[in-house]
């Protein structure tokens, strides 16, 4: 992980335009038309405004529905293998729940996915802001488009987008009655099927409809009772009804339901600290051989009552005994209005509703003792509403709006600890009910100076209201309140900015300079202990990024598309953890730098052929780290941010074999590199992927001249490259546990797709 002059990066991006190797930003794979590949033009709204993609002063990766199947992108998690500089962590230890996402763009993200704790990347579906990392590992299964907004994006998108933006786009509903149809199977008895249908009512009232689900066993077993953990086990249901009145109005109606019931998270154990109290509580309460006192460290020796390091059991399996699931149940509903009042204005109205349940019960020890166990359920709901207002003219176009929104969630978590006094576990309340409010007021406008030169500017207000009711105690004497039971509230208020100038310099060639602001919110922690000095909860202040951001985009002849940027980031106020005994609570308290560079391209030599991928380089720095009385970190500013690899890429092949006419059969090889990266900001190494990752994927698919069906078989991790996704260290403190998560290893899967 040794830190590298941007020099090299920046050069590598000068040299692909300018001659040699063709790296660039592939913000789309290449389109499948009959009779070979083609580069397709890509519709984006990074500006809250439908543009081509090559004309978009933003760092964004587009992905098309077909592409993202072609590629077997199966999920959110799955788009890092082909997005440069982002890292989906499909695990998150902390919530014990599988659908649990840490998502971070250029070094920026969170790692706790709690409600307390704001992702630092927003998530977006239909328009819609996703308020929970808890949901956020989703399946694609009518998916229409996928864009992957890299850098603040705090004007437009607002709060915690700090580090970027994600917008999924569902299919709209068909003008005819038809549908698709997917089947498939594979590894560890995996069974998918998506099933969607159009079903118009009029001409003027069209309804589409899906049923997907997902089932496969898990591939991490427990030594204790043979539970499998790791595995999938979700539905979903969605369904949209658009009403066209007249041509200048529009109403859409969306809703969905997803539901899991999954035995746990695939955690494993990592390592524990033998001269950590809770370990030394439980082993010498267990009569461990050679300890004379429970100040004694645990001895290295192979005896099932001494808590060491003994207790690994490899990647793919654990010997906890305390019981784990992973449930979850998401609703939500949306209405669209849009309303052209004018050839050059446009109104918009998205009202939103979701409730979002789950539960995750972990045993972060993974042991037979109980040296720290959780139990969380979770629940809770969000309403949003947006107003926007869209002009375009020849010259000037822009967009000013309004935005509201609201959370409410209640967090019942109990875990269980054995500090020296009671080895056999006590169980302490951490619950919390959080109740945040928010609105903002945002314009962002383009000016057109000439055909070739424009530049563009934004502001966004965020005024917001941060709630916490903590009720936390232990069950031993739970008069003793760690804090007093009341509703504690703080204000906080932001005013972010952006400034784009962009020139085409031909047809083929724009290059663009930006210049934006985000900021993460802030809050309260939740997770206590003991008493609070004070009787106060702790709270802590928003994250602030600024970046700056040089790019060229290149279209060659439907041929060659070469998209790339260079940029710096100004990380400032870092939330960090810092241990308060064994709570994890987060503190302004660190300064952070990123440099890096992004390029992807998508290369069509023959239309037979298509060459695509993209590369990214981050060098990253922690500037300052802050010293908080009573709370321990082991972050110090030698450290690097995680989920920051040096070095990530991809790169594709495929190819195009006509069969008499009838058939198509198309191979395609692909390369994904990930450089080694830290898990959590203390860099321990023992949760760390500590080498660097190369996986082979391989796959074909056999389709009908018409495109009305394809079979496609893949095997991913070619390999079988083991590596780890995910961890959580509390080694430093008195319960000295580590956990880990791992790959699934190499995967086969075969689908089959029918359209009618």
């Amino acid at each position: 992980m040794a830190k590298r002059s941007i020099l090299l990066a920046a050069t590598a991006l000068a040299t692909s335009f300018w001659g040699g190797t063709a790296f660039a930003q592939q913000s789309s794979t290449p389109g499948q038309a009959q009779g070979g590949f083609q580069v397709e033009e890509v519709v984006v709204t990074a500006r809250r405004v439908a543009e081509n993609l090559q004309d978009t002063p933003v760092s964004v990766a587009a992905f098309t529905g077909e592409s993202l199947e072609r590629r077997q992108i199966d999920s959110t998690a799955d788009l890092d293998d082909a997005t440069p500089s982002l890292q989906f962590a499909p695990v998150s230890p902390l919530t014990g729940n599988s659908a649990a996402a840490q998502i971070f763009i250029r070094g920026v993200g969170q790692t706790d996915a709690t409600a307390g704790v704001d992702p630092g990347v927003g998530l977006y579906i239909d328009d819609v802001y996703m308020g929970s990392a808890v949901g956020g590992v989703m399946d694609f299964r009518d998916i229409a488009g996928v864009q992957v907004l890299r850098g603040p994006q705090g004007t437009l998108f607002g709060r915690n987008t700090i580090g970027g933006a994600i917008l999924l786009t569902t299919e709209a509903p068909g003008s005819s009655f038809g549908g698709n149809f997917k089947a498939g199977f594979g590894t560890d008895n995996l069974r998918e099927g998506v099933l969607a249908v159009d079903v118009p009512i009029t001409d003027k009232l069209l309804t589409r409809w899906t049923y997907g689900s997902r089932v496969q066993d898990g591939y991490v077993t427990r030594l204790y009772d043979g539970e499998k953990l790791g595995d999938v086990n979700t539905f979903t249901l969605t369904g949209k009804v658009k009403w066209l009145p007249t041509d200048s109005f529009t109403a859409e109606l969306r809703a969905d339901y997803t539901k899991s019931d999954e035995n746990g998270a695939p955690l494993v154990f990592a390592a524990i600290n033998e001269t950590s109290a809770f370990p030394r509580s439980v082993s010498f309460a267990a009569g461990c051989p050679g300890m004379t006192s429970v100040g004694t460290t645990v001895p290295m020796v192979n005896d099932k009552r001494c808590a060491n390091d003994f207790y690994g059991a490899g990647k793919y399996a654990n010997n906890g005994t305390n019981p784990v699931n992973s449930d979850l149940e998401n609703i939500g509903g949306s209405l669209l209005l849009e309303w052209r009042l004018t050839e050059a204005l446009t109104l918009k109205s998205i009202s939103a509703y979701r409730r979002l349940e789950w539960a995750g019960r972990r045993d972060a020890d993974n042991t037979p003792f109980p040296i720290l166990h959780t139990d969380y359920v979770s629940k809770g709901f969000q309403v949003s509403q947006e107003f926007q207002a869209l002009y375009a003219s020849k010259k000037l176009s822009g967009v000013a709006g309004l935005f509201f929104f609201r959370q409410s969630v209640d967090d019942v978590l109990t875990v269980t600890l054995s500090p020296p006094p009671s080895p056999q576990g006590t169980k302490d309340s951490n619950n919390n009910d959080i109740r945040n409010r928010n609105w903002a007021a945002f314009t962002q406008w383009t000016y057109n100076f000439t055909d070739a030169f424009s530049v563009a500017a934004g502001v966004r207000h965020t005024e917001e209201t941060k709630g916490s009711r903590p009720l936390q105690f232990n069950y031993s004497n739970p008069s003793v309140l760690y804090v007093p039971y009341k509703l504690y509230e703080r204000e906080f208020s932001a005013t972010t900015g952006s400034f784009q100038a962009q020139y085409r310099w031909s047809p083929a060639l724009m290059t663009y300079a930006s210049w934006s602001q985000g900021f993460k919110s802030g809050g309260f922690n939740s997770r206590f202990n003991g008493v609070v000095p004070g009787g106060q909860p702790p709270s802590f202040d928003p994250e602030k990024a600024e970046t700056l951001e040089l790019g060229a985009k290149f279209d060659k002849g439907g041929k060659l598309r070469i998209n790339g940027d260079i940029f710096s980031t100004d990380y400032e106020d870092l939330q960090f953890t810092y241990r308060v005994g064994t709570a994890p609570l987060l503190f302004n308290a660190g300064k952070a730098s990123i440099k890096g560079a992004e390029v992807e391209f998508t290369y069509i030599p023959t239309s037979a052929i298509a060459i695509e991928g993209g590369f990214s380089y981050l060098d990253d720095s922690i500037d300052e780290v802050s010293s908080i009385v009573g709370a321990t970190t082991s972050v110090t500013t030698d450290s690097q941010l995680p989920y920051t690899p040096e070095w990530q890429g991809n790169v594709s092949i495929a190819y195009t074999y006509d069969i008499n006419g009838d058939l198509s059969l198309i191979p395609r090889a692909e390369i994904v590199y990930t450089a080694s990266q830290f898990f959590d900001a203390g860099n321990t190494p023992e949760i760390a992927q500590n080498d660097a990752v190369t996986r082979l994927n391989l796959g074909a698919v056999l389709q009908s001249a018409s495109g009305d069906w394809k079979l496609q078989a893949a095997i991913n991790n070619v390999t079988d490259e083991i590596y780890p996704l995910a961890g959580n260290s509390s080694l430093g403190t008195s319960s000295g546990y580590a956990e880990i998560a791992y790959n699934r290893g190499r995967e086969f899967v075969v689908t089959f797709n029918k359209r009618f």
